[in-house]
């Protein structure tokens, strides 16, 4: 299907409410099995809250505790970033079955039996042999992967006239994961006697969403709910082939770069802080906060681009936050690390969230917008995976971090243009 403009606008001008505002009015009404899971908002809310909560945790409890990973298994830069690199590579992977999961055994089973295997994959990774590192690293990406695939469609669905928002409301709670899982990263491994005890602790929550997620995929299957899943809603002649669509490429790849830069930071920030003077505990707290403020521009910039017709002048600003802050990690790491930290989180979370509504935005139903999400975490994440390791080797071949932080400056480049591309007033 060509690429046109939509044939209403996503907003009225004489709109004053946000539901309006954020899907136009010529939205088709929710099907029957959305207006059953309505019937229960607070577990459905809470169950998004808890899924987005684990989204990011398991991972983003792993950077501060990178050196003493290394020192327990005697790796170098290159083999270490493989922890990061490994789950990012099943990110990518897990994301093609995602939507074929969903329409055979329904999304809401689908999304219980992730947060399982998260669970498992947690533990697993904390298993003596070194070799569990990475497994469990893999169950920990397909996992997340399934969890970032369906969620799209399943806000399309159940909430198409409040998509921006609930994209914001749950981008927003899984950075406040990860956050919480950064700052806590080296307390936790005090109090529990090792890196071992901080890593596995975050089975814990993923155990709590499976319990809210049970009743929610009981109740589905026994009303039939799982054969309307977003990814199996509309006739496979009908849709649209996204691997000819311009536009779903520009948005494929602004999620992958976005989410380059953002697991690089994630594998090498603390690393840049300390090897330039700064201790290892005030290097966490810096990486903590700049995954705490990733939350403010997650909430506002979805907001906004839910009241925009035309989202490319919110692209370029947000990016040009995130380069300006990169800037500035390349000339004075340690001595303007709360500055730069604060303009990169703040970025980094905007442009996270904006990729997130831009599938549902670009889209014209739910069926649509979960394949536009498969296809883009799919792509977007084997990119975003080549991100740790590409900067460890380069790191380890130069000794500093001059080059590898100017790889993320062009990949701020890249993300101009994608934005200028998937910010235009189109849908697929």
């Amino acid at each position: 299907m060509s690429e046109t403009r939509p044939e209403t606008p996503l907003i009225s001008p004489s709109t004053t409410s946000l539901v309006a505002a954020e899907e136009p009015s010529s939205a088709a009404p929710a099907p029957a099995g959305a207006r059953a899971l309505r019937a229960h908002p607070a577990l459905v809310l809470a169950g998004i809250l808890l899924a987005s909560l684990n989204m990011r945790a398991a991972l983003a409890g792993v950077s501060p505790l990178v050196g003493e990973i290394n020192d327990h298994f005697g790796l170098d830069s290159t083999a270490s970033s493989l922890v990061t690199t490994i789950p990012l590579v099943f990110m990518g992977l897990g994301s093609i079955v995602a939507p074929r999961l969903a329409r055979r055994l329904g999304t809401e089973t689908v999304l219980c039996a992730a947060l399982v295997l998260l669970c498992g994959g947690i533990l697993l990774r904390v298993a003596p042999p070194v070799v569990t590192l990475f497994v469990g690293g893999a169950l920990v990406g397909t996992a997340i992967a399934l969890l970032n695939v369906l969620m799209p469609g399943l806000i399309k669905r159940d909430f198409p006239e409040r998509a921006a928002s609930m994209t914001a409301l749950y981008s927003t709670a899984m950075i406040l994961g990860a956050t919480v899982s950064a700052a806590c990263a080296v307390p936790l491994e005090k109090a529990l006697g090792g890196w071992r005890g901080s890593l596995a602790s975050w089975s814990l929550l993923a155990a709590v969403a499976v319990i809210v997620w049970i009743p929610q995929a009981l109740l589905a299957r026994r009303g039939g709910h799982h054969a309307a899943a977003p990814a199996a809603r509309q006739p496979a002649a009908d849709a649209p082939n996204l691997l000819r669509s311009g536009l779903a490429w520009q948005v494929t790849l602004l999620m992958g770069t976005q989410s380059l830069i953002a697991y690089v930071c994630i594998a090498w920030m603390p690393t840049v802080f300390t090897d330039n003077g700064m201790d290892k505990s005030t290097a966490g707290l810096v990486y903590a906060f700049y995954t705490l403020v990733q939350m403010a521009g997650s909430f506002v910039v979805p907001m906004l681009a839910g009241r925009m017709r035309d989202q490319r002048l919110l692209a370029v600003g947000v990016v040009v936050l995130m380069a300006a802050g990169t800037t500035g990690l390349l000339l004075a790491p340690a001595a303007g690390a709360w500055v730069w930290a604060t303009m990169m989180g703040v970025a980094q979370g905007g442009t996270l969230g904006l990729a997130l509504t831009l599938m549902v935005l670009r889209t014209r139903d739910a069926h649509t917008a979960a394949r536009l999400s498969g296809m883009a975490q799919t792509w977007g994440y084997l990119l975003a995976s080549a991100g740790p390791f590409v900067v460890g080797a380069v790191h380890q071949a130069t000794h500093g971090w001059s080059l590898p932080i100017g790889i993320l400056l062009l990949a701020c480049v890249a993300l101009v243009f994608l934005g200028l591309g998937a910010g235009r007033d189109r849908k697929i």
